[in-house]
């Protein structure tokens, strides 16, 4: 083949630095956001958090004066429609007695007592805090191991039977279940220590004693027998309850209620009783003692109703406002090396375009928040049976904006609204036609959905079908595998688990 030289022209998107961060800045967290501006002010020297606390002398705040920072004239506001309402309340107290200096080697606590022998604690003597914090705050979660290891500790057991408890401790989940069986349990000693199956189940009912109350159970029908052998003997049903577990659990998990009271002997209503002690327990009893870390959501809008229209603001707290520090920005036209001059001027460069981003976020944050809340007023009114239809085309249309900018702005962000906080993606759906031709969004029928479910006669709860024919009364049309699929998504079981004995 002959190689040949040839010149075209054409036009491409090209990604700038400044671009890229842009993006990058629009599509990041709450708090991904603080830890990215974090960073840009530790690495850059020319960004600055801006302060807009005035000067005021003590004769002026001697009286606990509030100030309020929105009645104050801010002439540097890089971020319009930021700033949030805050109050603070200021006093001192005998400020004459400070001293201008301390000596070199002496340190506050040298002169002055600590603050915390201001205070009353609960708990008599505090001499020994030594300047520590009265109160624990930072304790750390138990795991389920190791709140059994504790009690095995404080519980008497050879060296042989000790080994063997934390075996067992070592094979149980976090529901509190022990999945091993007792022979794969045996085989992980060596031969020469000759234990038996029977030692081993004789540990493990001694293990199963110790708090939550049933665990170590191998089923759940064990767990929960154990549990009801903890409970009083003079329980009223105690002995039916012990008795339906252990023999006719799996009759009780069909709710084969006219089979169960064959075998039971027993009528309907102390049937229910019965039931109803068993449903009384907790058939995973580790959950309550394993660590869940809690996610804290921060929104990054707030809606509020004002004489009589839906207002949106933004959380002014997400990110701190940000300037270009004046002191290293003059010290450009009065360096004398080439290089610093451009270390400066790059630091300079960096963060103007970081502020510029950063602001270009929250406005783009903004309008798309409003836009959402326009759509989706009656939602903040009446609840979810009221949500329209909406997809990242309506609202990239209405904005003049592509649709992965919308997608961007609309993940992992929150609004706080009324009737809570949702992330802004949750008010999106897709839409299902009606009888007279318009359109209902499917978080509005799985709203109706739920509400069926919620107000069905539990005896003879509706079917999937049954369902699908009372919306379709109502004007939606729905098929039954449709109906199926938004109540598993709501995590709703079907009828046959719903059933409950009246």
């Amino acid at each position: 083949m002959k190689q040949s030289l040839q010149l075209r022209l054409g036009q491409q998107i090209t990604m700038t630095p400044q671009l890229q961060q842009a993006i990058r800045l629009l599509q990041l967290s709450t708090l991904d956001l603080q830890l990215e501006i974090q960073q840009a002010l530790e690495s850059n020297i020319m960004l600055e958090v801006e302060d807009t606390d005035e000067e005021i002398s003590i004769e002026q705040l001697s009286n606990d004066q509030v100030l309020d920072k929105d009645n104050r004239d801010d002439g540097n506001d890089d971020f319009e429609g930021l700033n949030g309402a805050e109050s603070a309340e200021v006093s001192f107290d005998d400020a004459s007695e400070i001293p201008t200096e301390l000596s070199t080697d002496s340190e506050w606590e040298d002169i002055y007592d600590s603050s915390l022998n201001q205070y009353d604690y609960p708990t008599g003597d505090n001499s020994d805090l030594n300047g520590r914090e009265p109160f624990n705050q930072h304790s750390s979660d138990e795991t389920l191991q190791e709140h059994l290891l504790w009690q095995l500790e404080l519980t008497p057991f050879s060296d042989t039977d000790r080994a063997i408890a934390c075996a067992i401790i070592d094979s149980i989940d976090g529901d509190g279940y022990l999945h091993t069986s007792l022979e794969s349990l045996a085989e992980s000693f060596d031969e020469a220590e000759g234990i038996e199956l029977d030692e081993i189940e004789a540990v493990l009912h001694r293990v199963q004693r110790f708090d939550p109350v049933g665990v170590a159970a191998r089923d759940l029908s064990e767990c929960l027998a154990l549990q009801l052998g903890e409970l009083p003997k003079d329980t009223t049903w105690r002995s039916e309850a012990i008795l339906l577990v252990t023999e006719h659990l799996d009759v009780l998990a069909a709710k084969d209620y006219n089979q169960l009271a064959k075998r039971m002997k027993l009528g309907r209503d102390e049937l229910r009783e019965v039931v109803d002690l068993i449903q009384s327990l907790n058939p995973r009893p580790g959950a309550q003692i394993e660590a869940h870390n809690a996610s804290y959501v921060i929104p990054d809008v707030f809606v509020r109703k004002v004489k009589g229209q839906w207002k949106v603001e933004l959380n002014a707290e997400i990110a701190p406002r940000l300037r270009v520090n004046q002191y290293y920005s003059d010290l450009i036209s009065r360096a004398d090396k080439e290089t610093d001059v451009t270390s400066l001027k790059n630091h300079l460069q960096e963060a103007r375009w970081f502020i510029k981003s950063l602001r270009s976020r929250h406005e783009t944050l903004l309008k798309v928040a409003r836009c959402i809340v326009k759509r989706q007023s009656g939602f903040l009114d009446y609840g979810e049976e009221a949500m329209k239809p909406l997809v990242l085309h309506d609202i990239a249309s209405e904005l003049e904006m592509h649709e992965s900018t919308i997608s961007r702005v609309t993940t992992q962000k929150y609004i706080h609204t009324p009737r809570g906080i949702f992330e802004l993606k949750y008010f999106f759906s897709s839409h299902v036609s009606t009888n007279n031709g318009g359109e209902c969004s499917s978080t509005a029928i799985r709203a109706l959905i739920k509400k069926l479910i919620a107000s069905e006669n539990v005896a003879k709860p509706l079917s999937d079908s049954k369902i699908a024919r009372l919306l379709s009364e109502r004007g939606i049309n729905v098929a039954r595998r449709t109906v199926a699929k938004y109540r598993e998504a709501m995590v709703i079981p079907p009828s046959n688990e719903r059933k409950r004995l009246v």
